[in-house]
């Protein structure tokens, strides 16, 4: 197998089952060398995958052996019962080793009192660089930025440049793009590395800049900083302050996980869950999980209150009973697969209010259709049960009045809840449940009281 591939397998079953009768057996040297040498996202993995008192017993173990690269991969819950197993100097060290956003994101799991016990013991310039990215909002391009780069004066010229660059001693590992600056700081544009090579040593750096390159305020928020990643193909983009001064930059690896953040965090809102209770314990996440099921209780309860208007129906009719279930289910999903395409454009800016009316259109013909479709094989297999084709076009007309409102509701709901300012992944499938519940049992019991009674 090829090193790319021992790379993809290098957390196996087989190895945590290892690791795991390892400590099982105390054989702390065994567990130690067998995690030594693997990567920080290979100890992330097998501290997430063992169990709590497991994964205590291997960060004891660890210590100096664990990669601090290793807690910027840990999930939320993880990483604060890893740090709970280490002292102020052992987090120091790893956040020593760290770049100030990566130090900043794990220092600030502490508690107020742990996290200034933790700055005291860095140097203090490492120390003003955490500080200052923990200033900046959670979430915002100030928390994300690098403040590592490589920025020249705007009169240098690219024999001044490359010089500085061999011999300064404090540059970042990666360099994709230098930044020119003027006097007072302030970004003047970005030369690609590849271009500065290929320049002649007199040439003025200033002579081969790109002044167009698109720059984020430290206030802006991550979700921002991804769409423009994405739709400029960018490897890096410099940070300004509210001055145009340039204060750092952020790298396309940093991007990658806040799109995986947001993507994440959408499907988990979608799912009534409100954040990643994996390693959560029992009781937190029957408290997290709670709300939402009491919100979608409510919904239920409206839906049965519809029903219990048709009461009399149903117990002349029971066929209504038994139907009834398909009609709102349909409805239900059709309306989910809508709402997942709406809330996932909305997210990705494909969605805009130049977009809408066509969007909001193709989906009720798709619902409509699908309400046809379905209408005539559901509406035939009725008619081929109960042998009574009044009932079969009951069923088939509330089934196209379902899915067509679950298509609207779909698309409407929300796009309304983002114009109110409310993200649409937490609340649209409550309000759409209750929407495809309360019409589709209307439809279908209301038509079967005027039509079959």
């Amino acid at each position: 197998m090829s090193a790319d591939g021992d790379a993809l397998d290098e957390v196996t079953p087989e190895l945590v089952q290892r690791i795991e009768d390892a400590l099982a057996d105390d054989r702390r040297d065994e567990v130690r060398s067998l995690l030594a040498d693997m990567s920080a996202a290979g100890q992330a993995d097998v501290l997430e995958q063992v169990s709590e008192a497991q994964r205590d017993a291997l960060v004891d173990i660890l210590k100096g052996d664990l990669d601090p690269e290793a807690l910027t991969e840990l999930d939320e819950e993880v990483l604060e019962d890893v740090l709970d197993q280490l002292d102020s100097k052992e987090i120091a060290a790893a956040a020593h080793e760290l770049e100030a956003d990566d130090a900043a994101s794990i220092l600030e799991e502490l508690p107020e009192d742990e996290r200034r016990e933790v700055l005291a013991e860095l140097p203090a310039d490492e120390r003003a660089d955490i500080e200052r990215a923990l200033s900046y909002p959670e979430g915002s391009a100030g928390r994300m930025m690098q403040r590592s780069l490589v920025k020249v004066p705007q009169s240098w010229s690219v024999g001044r440049v490359i010089d500085y660059c061999r011999e300064a001693g404090d540059l970042p590992d990666d360099v994709y793009d230098l930044f020119v600056i003027d006097r007072s700081g302030r970004l003047r544009g970005s030369v690609p590395l590849g271009r500065m090579l290929r320049s002649k040593r007199p040439v003025q750096i200033l002579d081969i800049v790109d002044p167009d390159i698109p720059s984020v305020p430290v206030t802006a928020d991550q979700a921002e900083v991804a769409h423009l990643f994405r739709d400029q193909n960018l490897v890096s983009c410099p940070v300004v302050d509210d001055k145009g001064r340039l204060v750092g930059v952020i790298m396309v690896d940093d991007v990658v996980d806040v799109i995986d953040e947001e993507a994440e965090e959408d499907l988990l809102k979608m799912g009534g869950v409100g954040i990643d209770d994996m390693h959560a314990g029992t009781v937190r996440t029957v408290r997290l999980r709670g709300v939402w099921l009491a919100v979608n209780l409510l919904t239920a309860v409206i839906a049965s209150l519809v029903i219990g208007q048709f009461e009399d129906a149903i117990e002349k009719i029971v066929a209504l009973a038994v139907l009834m279930p398909i009609v709102a289910s349909m409805g239900g999903n059709a309306g989910t697969q809508t709402v997942t395409v709406a809330v996932r454009a909305l997210a990705m800016g494909e969605l805009t209010p130049a977009n809408a009316l066509r969007f909001i259109a193709k989906e009720f013909a798709v619902g409509g259709l699908n309400g046809i479709l379905f209408a005539l094989l559901m509406g035939g297999a009725v008619v081929a049960w109960y042998h009574d084709w009044r009932l079969g076009a009951v069923i088939g007309a509330a089934m196209i009045c379902n899915l067509t409102a679950a298509a609207l509701a779909g698309t409407l709901i929300p796009i309304g809840l983002q114009k109110f300012g409310v993200d649409p992944a937490v609340s649209s499938t409550v309000f759409l449940t209750t929407v495809t519940d309360v019409i589709g049992f209307l439809a279908f019991l209301g038509l079967a009281t005027l039509f079959l009674l």
